[in-house]
């Protein structure tokens, strides 16, 4: 995303991975630059231009031909290939800010997906909580994307 403001921010990548309950892969989806306007990419903040111009999503973002409804399209597609309505959760690392902009932007998308969600940031809060001495042991997250 160009920034966490639901109001002002778009989302620029998107990704997806579908797997049984015991997170064995059954299909790797789509992964989508969208195309947004320099504009709003001008005006994100520090943190993101930092963070999205090294890693080269900015530019891609600007060189991208993929419209947000053609991504909503493609993940939609993609999604009923392998799931029946209703049954899928929306999951992945601190995924509640990408729940408000999913809900905003691809209401067709979120409409396919269970109502619940598996925030991963949830369950690594309560591992350090509860066994902190195991929690020293787990590598440390990568700052990528």
């Amino acid at each position: 995303m160009t920034g966490l403001d639901i109001e002002k921010d778009e989302i620029i990548e998107m990704a997806c991975i579908i797997t049984d309950s015991d997170l064995n892969t059954i299909a790797e989806g789509p992964n989508l630059i969208i195309k947004q306007p320099d504009e709003l990419l001008d005006s994100m903040s520090d943190w993101c231009k930092e963070h999205h111009g090294k890693s080269g999503l900015t530019q891609a973002v600007r060189d991208s031909k993929i419209s947000l409804q053609q991504a909503e399209y493609e993940f939609l597609s993609f999604i009923r290939q392998h799931t029946p309505p209703g049954q899928c959760p929306l999951a992945g690392n601190s995924v509640h800010a990408d729940k408000r902009f999913l809900d905003k932007y691809m209401p067709q998308f979120m409409r396919h997906l269970h109502y619940r969600i598996i925030d991963v940031s949830t369950v690594k809060e309560l591992c350090r909580r509860w066994f902190p001495e195991k929690y020293k042991q787990v590598p440390q997250k990568k700052a990528s994307h």
